[in-house]
């Protein structure tokens, strides 16, 4: 079993920053993806951004130049450096661990952006 505990949303104003951590502990495999996805209000969950564990990288396109991915693979960590906040940023954010045959969710933290 896979535990995920995401923090770091808050409320931030158009243009501000945020840093969103989430740390994995249990039965981690060496090969994993971990990743943020959102959701909106009245909208679909969505992907953000993901990681491998190889540092390969992707991103939504509406993110792309603004948000940064990261992780810490001793420490099973990821994270997702937020810049130039917009108002449509505004969701839940989920972290995620996926590992061969398991998919495993972090709480959510929220963020809003908003003046």
């Amino acid at each position: 079993q896979v535990h995920l505990v995401d923090s770091g949303g808050g409320l931030v104003q158009p243009g501000g920053s945020l840093r969103l951590s989430c740390a994995a502990t249990g039965r981690i495999s060496t090969i994993n993806t971990m990743g943020w996805y959102r959701r909106a209000p009245g909208k679909e969950r969505e992907l953000v951004a993901r990681i491998t564990s190889a540092g390969n990288t992707n991103y939504a396109d509406s993110v792309k130049g603004r948000f940064t991915i990261s992780r810490d693979n001793g420490e099973s960590t990821v994270y997702l450096q937020m810049n130039s906040l917009k108002p449509e940023d505004t969701a839940i954010y989920y972290c995620n661990l996926y590992q061969p045959y398991n998919n495993y969710w972090g709480q959510g933290t929220q963020v809003t952006v908003s003046s």
